[in-house]
């Protein structure tokens, strides 16, 4: 009888050793689930690029431009070169047709739209917006001896503004007065309807007044007028897929740490002469 109970309690203490190992070396199917799930988590966080594609227009000065020698410059350009370094990964600028950036960005010809972006409702529908940097307005530019003063004095006049740019948004967001124009000309770049401006075919053009008054303090303030009116205030952004969260992210903390380490304010300073950079 004792042999008995002795052989039970054996067998009882192998059943215990035996689960126990079970339950150390044969995860459960919930627990393979869990670690599954974390590690996508950590896939889908990462940045796995050997290089971002970063799309510009290369006549947008001062944000992104061709010096004199040729190279790519500006105040954008120089935030991508900041930014690309705190990342650790090369940033190649390819210069696109500006209307087609969003066609460019879903087709993954490049990975970032950067280069006086402007935040838009319609925009948002396409692309996913790192924090605004930059404030901006849409400024009315005519030649210093017009009649041109306010809004108001375009009626019957034309107006010119670069093709799928935020001016062509604002102009038409006023109605009461995009209505009253002779014509509205749609150029491919603002250095085009600037060059039409001055040859007497434009009475007036509509950019950026960022773009506008590096502008004419190259080709003499005195030559130009800039009207007070203006067709609204804007905020230039990065444009990311919107499915690049773990890009976006990074973007973001980089534009975080280039403000806080003073990197923006000496870039801005450099190029506007003040610290126009957002906080």
């Amino acid at each position: 009888m004792k042999k008995r109970i002795f052989g039970l309690c054996m067998a009882a203490i192998m059943t215990v050793a035996m689960s126990a190992c079970s339950s150390t070396t044969q995860p459960t199917e919930e627990n393979t689930a869990e670690t599954t799930q974390e590690d996508t988590a950590q896939e889908d966080t990462a940045l796995s690029y050997d290089k971002i594609i970063v799309g510009l227009d290369d006549t947008f000065a001062p944000l992104g431009f061709r010096d004199e020698a040729g190279n790519l410059a500006g105040v954008d350009v120089e935030l991508m070169e900041a930014t690309s370094e705190i990342i650790g990964i090369p940033f190649e600028l390819q210069p696109i047709d500006w209307s087609m950036k969003e066609t460019e960005l879903a087709n993954k010809n490049i990975d970032l739209i950067w280069n006086g972006y402007t935040v838009t409702e319609e925009r948002k529908e396409k692309v996913a917006f790192s924090q605004p940097y930059l404030n901006n307005r849409q400024v009315v530019v005519t030649m210093a001896d017009s009649d041109i003063n306010t809004l108001a004095d375009l009626n019957g006049k034309s107006v010119a503004a670069q093709a799928e740019s935020s001016a062509i948004d604002a102009i038409h967001s006023k109605p009461e007065i995009a209505d009253t124009f002779a014509d509205l000309g749609e150029f491919e770049t603002n250095d085009q309807c600037l060059i039409d401006l001055e040859a007497g075919r434009t009475d007036a053009v509509v950019a950026d007044e960022v773009i506008i008054r590096y502008y004419v303090s190259k080709k003499g303030e005195e030559n130009y007028k800039i009207l007070e009116e203006d067709f609204g205030t804007e905020q230039y952004a990065i444009g990311v897929r919107k499915e690049d969260t773990a890009l976006l992210e990074a973007i973001n903390a980089a534009l975080d740490t280039l403000k806080e380490n003073g990197t923006t304010k000496t870039i801005s300073e450099k190029w506007f002469g003040s610290d126009i950079i957002m906080e």
